[in-house]
């Protein structure tokens, strides 16, 4: 499933957080995959476990972080989650990143083609990355997907 069609269904669009701190951005970016019973809460503690261990390879330059864990650790079904900052953070020293996108995939192979391909996508659309750091609404961020 791809992200536009993930979020069609789901309104899991986080816009413009005000948030200072790499933990909760994780915290914050699970909470509607908990409530929607698509993780557990689990997953989110794994992966900042994950980042302090491993740091945070899922941050790109381009500004965006994808941050998942692997599906063992409290997927329940295949998801995302999205959400733009007010301000660039820093996750565990990695470049500051203004989209969030949380994936969590049951198994390796939604994780790869699903979720990856829907994103990579996503990367490669500078005009589109720029609309969605200055887009006010989920309605607008939807549309731009």
């Amino acid at each position: 499933m791809s992200i536009k069609e993930f979020f069609s269904q789901n309104e899991y669009i986080q816009v413009r957080m005000d948030l200072d701190s790499w933990e909760d951005i994780i915290k914050q970016a699970a909470k509607p995959l908990i409530n929607g019973g698509f993780i557990t809460a689990e997953y989110p503690e794994a992966v900042i476990s994950n980042t302090l261990e491993f740091g945070a390879y899922y941050v790109f330059d381009e500004g965006i972080a994808i941050p998942h864990a692997r599906p063992e650790c409290g997927v329940i079904k295949n998801c995302f989650s999205m959400m733009t900052l007010a301000k660039p953070v820093s996750f565990k020293g990695s470049e500051p990143a203004d989209i969030i996108v949380m994936f969590a995939g049951v198994d390796s192979d939604s994780h790869i083609t699903d979720g990856i391909a829907s994103i990579v996508n996503l990367l490669e659309q500078e005009e589109t990355l720029s609309q969605i750091r200055r887009a006010t609404t989920i309605g607008e961020i939807l549309r731009l997907l």
